[in-house]
């Protein structure tokens, strides 16, 4: 789902968790940095809805993310690896209780943490 994502022109990188979902068992979350600025409103939820719609002609529908959020990157931690563990709690809606003194950027937590 990932590689789908950054397939697309408009997305520079792209990380994807799951989340418990009641109907599902499993939703795809997705975290997408665009290569231009970070949407907001109706440009996001719009935007977003192209994204599920390109996932599902790369890859088919049921690997469509059921959330998409954006933001100006990604927790990583100072050597460029991208923090899943906090994904995965941003996605499911926890706080973040984890060790967070490795990540390049804390501030990220916040953007990334509602969704579109």
């Amino acid at each position: 789902i990932e590689s789908a994502l950054v397939a697309n022109p408009l997305v520079a990188e792209a990380a994807v968790v799951g989340r418990p979902d009641d109907t599902t068992g499993e939703a795809v979350v997705a975290f997408v940095v665009l290569k231009a600025t970070r949407p907001h409103g109706d440009e996001a939820v719009k935007l977003a809805n192209e994204l599920r719609a390109w996932v599902g002609k790369e890859i088919g529908p049921i690997a469509k993310p059921k959330d998409i959020r954006f933001g100006e990157n990604l927790p990583k931690t100072r050597s460029g690896k991208i923090m899943r563990r906090l994904l995965r709690s941003l996605a499911k809606g926890e706080a973040i209780t984890q060790d967070v003194s490795t990540l390049e950027n804390p501030a990220i937590l916040d953007q990334l943490g509602a969704p579109q």
